[in-house]
């Protein structure tokens, strides 16, 4: 912890960075420092096991940087530049250093706030357009993504189940608190009844490759219009996350974009990827797949209800935002 604090210290002085800048940003995520620069971004993981990902040894960092680098690169090539060695040098924490390495960053060239998608629908300044070009996008991107035996595995009724099923045991706790026991009970019939009568689509939708190795995050705080756009910070710590249906994955930016009230754009989204993909399956599946991210995000709020990290302020923001979460996947119930 006092190396990693030294780390820390270092790199918010904007006198240690390898190009001229005015000003250090720090972000703090629960595995994660991010350091912003005028024109670049620094990125370095904390040595956490949370489970679901293993931060804990030097190795680990350093491999779970380069998946990073490399994943992102199918989507955002132009913006992840390298992964950048901290090494220790006479007493003193050096960027990009010839001494030993004591920590990873992923370097990224900064991308611009007021273009990302989310700030973007604040402002109602999305286009049909520009939504059509991101289907579009991450259509030829599904087209090329991998796939194989094992990752189909991922998209079987047994692995749907266990990940229905995890949600539902994990909010047990936040009934009266974020959601309601009819909301409770109504969406997890909801999931069981459409798994059962879907199982012929769902097995089909292995056999026809389409459980493949996606972005697993894909919602619009990681798109950005520049240069093109560049759809970012894709899930690298636990493939399991990215291993998914590709309709599964248009649900969730759907959704996203459901969430921000705009209906048409989420109807233009799917409708375009469609078109490009010829997923003519993919309706079928929509509401469910909306259903169960918006779920999975109002669970991931509840958790920051018990967080003693997390502010009072914060916890009540996680409270409405839960509930908001819960009555939207409800809402998909047809």
């Amino acid at each position: 912890m006092t190396q990693l604090s030294d780390i820390v210290k270092t790199l918010s002085n904007p006198k240690v960075y390898p190009e001229p800048t005015s000003r250090v940003e720090i972000v703090q995520t629960q595995m994660s420092f991010i350091f912003l620069t005028d024109n670049f971004v620094y990125k370095i993981k904390k040595a956490v096991d949370l489970g679901y990902l293993n931060y804990t040894t030097l190795e680990n960092r350093k491999h779970f940087c380069e998946q990073e680098l490399n994943l992102n690169r199918r989507l955002c090539g132009n913006a992840y530049l390298g992964v950048i060695p901290i090494t220790l040098e006479k007493g003193k924490v050096i960027i990009d250093g010839k001494g030993k390495p004591i920590e990873y960053a992923v370097k990224m060239r900064r991308l611009p706030r007021e273009r990302m998608m989310d700030v973007l629908l604040s402002k109602n300044k999305v286009t049909p357009e520009m939504i059509t070009q991101v289907a579009g996008k991450i259509a030829g991107f599904h087209s090329q993504a991998e796939t194989n035996p094992v990752i189909g595995k991922f998209g079987t009724i047994e692995t749907i189940t266990i990940n229905t099923e995890e949600n539902f045991s994990q909010t047990e706790g936040y009934i009266c608190r974020t959601i309601s026991l009819a909301q409770y009970q109504r969406i997890s019939k909801y999931t069981r009844d459409f798994i059962r009568s879907k199982a012929a689509l769902l097995r089909k939708r292995v056999a026809d490759g389409k459980i493949r190795d996606c972005h697993g995050d894909l919602h619009s705080q990681h798109i950005c219009f520049t240069n093109g756009i560049c759809i970012y910070d894709c899930i690298e710590f636990n493939d399991r996350f990215r291993y998914t249906d590709v309709a599964a994955e248009v649900s969730f930016l759907a959704m996203d974009l459901d969430r921000w009230g705009h209906h048409e754009l989420s109807r233009q989204f799917v409708s375009a990827y469609v078109d490009k993909s010829g997923d003519k399956e993919l309706p079928e599946l929509l509401n469910f797949y909306k259903c169960y991210f918006a779920y999975v995000r109002g669970k991931v709020n509840c958790f920051k209800l018990d967080d003693s990290l997390v502010s009072a302020e914060d916890k009540e923001k996680a409270m409405n935002e839960a509930r908001q979460y819960f009555a939207l996947a409800e809402g998909y119930i047809e």
